[in-house]
């Protein structure tokens, strides 16, 4: 199984990644004024700025275009079952070895009332009981596309079809994709878990007092 999968569980941090970003969050002294208040409107939000948001934040335009993207793009995954579409994510995040998108996937599936509990077994899904049938096409999908080089066949894609439409089938291709950018992005910038899954997200060092 491919590396950072088979041993890492939810809770884990995963040790062959940085501790620190390799590109520095952008203070609130240094951002143009939207971007902070882009960083209210995320510590309101979220409870704290995400380390990303902050790193992102060195290109303005981008960070205005990835907000306005992951609000559209949320607004209209609205086919697939919450399940089927936060547990494909979830695997994807797992395959790259982003523990940030670990994290912050695990806080999104608490907030979805998702049963947490299970992605302790994960690694078993496709035998699993605590898995349906649909999640376990779903994670399978997940695996095959993040997978270099990519493993998907043609059946698989016509089983999909059969349980999710099309439409089904473009979103969770879409989500898995999405994922696959922001876990390959945040891991090669360093950016690390930061506690949003335990409910207790620790503050970017420049955050204190703002």
């Amino acid at each position: 199984m491919r590396f950072g999968v088979s041993h890492f569980h939810p809770g884990e941090h995963l040790e062959y990644m940085s501790t620190m970003a390799r590109l520095e969050a952008l203070t609130p002294e240094k951002a143009p004024r939207l971007t902070r208040l882009m960083y209210r409107w995320a510590r309101r939000r979220f409870g704290e700025v995400p380390e990303p948001f902050a790193v992102y934040a060195h290109h303005t335009r981008l960070l205005v275009a990835n907000a306005v993207h992951e609000g559209l793009l949320q607004n209209a995954s609205k086919t697939l079952p919450v399940s089927v579409r936060e547990l494909a994510v979830f695997w994807t995040a797992r395959a790259v070895g982003c523990s940030w998108c670990v994290d912050f996937g695990q806080m999104l599936m608490r907030l979805e009332g998702l049963d947490l509990d299970r992605l302790a077994h994960i690694d078993d899904y496709a035998t699993s009981a605590l898995y349906s049938d649909d999640e376990r096409a779903a994670i399978a999908y997940a695996d095959a596309m993040t997978t270099d080089p990519h493993t998907i066949t043609d059946e698989q894609v016509d089983d999909l079809r059969r349980r999710f439409g099309a439409d089904g089938l473009v979103e969770l291709t879409y989500q898995i994709g999405v994922e696959n950018m922001r876990s390959r992005m945040n891991s090669a910038l360093g950016i690390t878990e930061q506690g949003f899954s335990s409910g207790d997200a620790c503050r970017i060092p420049w955050t204190k007092g703002d």
